[in-house]
């Protein structure tokens, strides 16, 4: 299936039955948006990479206009759809500020290996721990596959897009499992890096060798 979409690129990836807030403050934004609500209509939201626009993106839909400001910026809530490839940009469109693009659909198989996922879950809580910092699943564990999880892996953008490029759950989580193979000792070494550096210049309780 094809179709004719507004689109919005932006430099970040949107997955699937992601949240997403946006302030809207451009002058053709902030007509496609006014113009989405109006319509009932959802845009997309193609990835851009150093400073260019890729094939791949996210329909979103937007969920809440939260708050318009007097000079016509607005605040807007939105949630990923599902993933669409662009076949051709159209940059001009009558009297549009905006542009937009002809897309379709790849297939996407969204369920993979529950025991895989879990591993790969239980690998994301001991990269949290390492780096002290707190990040909640907003769904239960049994319900989380790859693309809940994905920004709370520590990838990066170009990661990110490969991810969403992954037709398949399966190859999605296997992916996440050899990053966090990967980065996990990096991440622990760092770590243990930085004990040491605190050491230096404290009184050190160390046995010597017995010779």
């Amino acid at each position: 299936m094809t179709n004719f979409i507004p689109i919005f690129p932006l430099s970040i990836v949107v997955y699937p039955g992601e949240d997403l807030n946006l302030h809207i403050f451009e002058p053709r934004y902030k007509q496609l948006i006014s113009e989405c609500i109006a319509a009932k209509k959802p845009f997309g939201i193609p990835v851009v990479i150093s400073n260019n626009m890729n094939e791949l993106g996210t329909l979103v839909e937007i969920t809440e206009l939260s708050k318009t400001y007097e000079n016509g910026e607005m605040d807007i809530k939105t949630k990923g759809q599902k993933i669409f490839r662009i076949l051709e940009v159209i940059k001009e469109i009558p009297d549009k500020l905006y542009g937009g693009a002809i897309v379709n659909y790849p297939k996407n198989v969204e369920y993979g290996n529950r025991f895989l996922m879990q591993k790969v879950i239980k690998a994301i809580r001991e990269l949290h721990k390492l780096l002290k910092v707190t990040n909640k699943f907003k769904k239960p564990e049994s319900e989380l596959w790859s693309y809940d999880v994905a920004h709370h892996a520590g990838l990066s953008l170009d990661e990110e897009y490969e991810i969403l490029d992954l037709m398949n759950e399966q190859q999605r989580q296997e992916y996440l499992k050899r990053h966090l193979a990967k980065v996990l000792p990096v991440v622990a070494e760092m770590e243990t890096l930085k004990e040491k550096i605190k050491l230096n210049g404290h009184f050190k309780n160390l046995e010597g060798l017995n010779l």
